[in-house]
């Protein structure tokens, strides 16, 4: 394999830019040219493409977002716009791709290797954490920091002014960043999808609180919560409970942004020079993943029909360093 080209796809990640230049460089030492593929399958069908030599991925791995930029492509999803960047790739004299992103950009390189038959191998890109195969994602650490330190701010306030305080995180479908940051910030609650919310307990924990003279509290909330969201909780709360001065906040995309932390900087750069190796091994339709500190290697299926479990232990965790 003498040519690659590599993009970043679907929601932006901090390390993903820490990632392209692994690949990059990687690919560079072992003699490949590098293509670098802008706008992910949009910028694929466009012909969108960068050559990318050792200096067009210097200082970028401390940089947030993507250099190459990311997006949705509806047109990827239809055979004819695979067709499309399957003729681009093949003009530009690319024979094989490395994927940054999550399950949707997986499911998509998976369905273009089958119709194609264009080696794709994956690196993990998002900061839910949610991808089967790997122990953590690039970007869930970053994320996870800047809630956290987002969160101690806020609970220097409630403090100040006695307030009870319900903060959603993303967290669409997984509850990684919730449980942990409310854990880590000592939250007296946490609401997650993986698990039913019930208002009443919630109640009940702030009611104990405020038995032991605790005048404010702080409630963390995954955006994907079967309670609604953030403003709904609270919203059944305040109904029930009268004597907090309720705020609610939404962290929202400030948790995809910032410089990536030394663990999100470390990970990424060893996926990306694995995806490259694994590609000069033949294998394709994979993702590279972390497990138990070792590169490991999971197809594309396993990678999106699975998911990452959360841990219940950590949850009652939350429970008993509340009281």
């Amino acid at each position: 394999m003498k040519k690659i080209g590599v993009y970043t796809s679907g929601g932006d990640a901090p390390g993903m830019n820490a990632c392209l230049r692994a690949v990059a460089r990687a690919a560079l030492s072992h003699g490949m040219e590098v293509v670098g593929i802008r706008r992910g399958y949009q910028g694929m069908i466009e012909g969108d493409f960068v050559e990318l030599k050792a200096h067009s991925v210097s200082n970028i791995i401390q940089r947030g977002g993507t250099i190459l930029k990311s997006s949705r492509s509806q047109e990827f999803r239809t055979p004819e716009g695979r067709q499309k960047a399957y003729n681009r790739l093949r003009e530009a004299g690319v024979e094989g791709l490395v994927a940054i992103g999550g399950d949707g950009t997986f499911a998509g390189a998976r369905t273009f290797y089958e119709e194609h038959k264009i080696p794709v191998v994956g690196c993990p890109g998002t900061i839910d954490n949610d991808l089967y195969g790997t122990d953590f994602t690039i970007g869930y650490d970053t994320a996870l920091n800047t809630a956290m330190d987002a969160i101690d701010k806020i609970r220097d306030t409630a403090d100040s002014h006695n307030r009870l305080f319900f903060i959603e995180v993303m967290g669409r479908d997984a509850g990684f960043i919730a449980l942990n940051t409310g854990i880590a910030s000592g939250a007296e609650a946490v609401c997650i999808p993986e698990k039913e919310t019930f208002v009443d307990d919630i109640i009940q924990r702030l009611e104990q609180g405020w038995m032991r003279q605790k005048t404010s509290s702080i409630i963390v909330v995954a955006e994907g919560d079967d309670g609604g969201g953030a403003f709904e909780i609270a919203k059944k709360v305040e109904e029930k409970i009268k004597r907090y001065d309720t705020r609610v906040v939404i962290l929202g995309h400030i948790q995809r942004g910032g410089s990536p932390t030394c663990m999100d900087r470390v990970l990424a750069s060893r996926l990306g020079a694995a995806a490259v190796e694994t590609l000069q091994e033949g294998l394709s339709n994979v993702m590279v993943g972390l497990v138990n500190g070792e590169i490991k290697h999971t197809s594309f299926f396993k990678a999106c029909k699975y998911h990452q479990t959360i841990n219940h232990n950590l949850l009652n965790l939350v429970e008993v360093l509340s009281t």
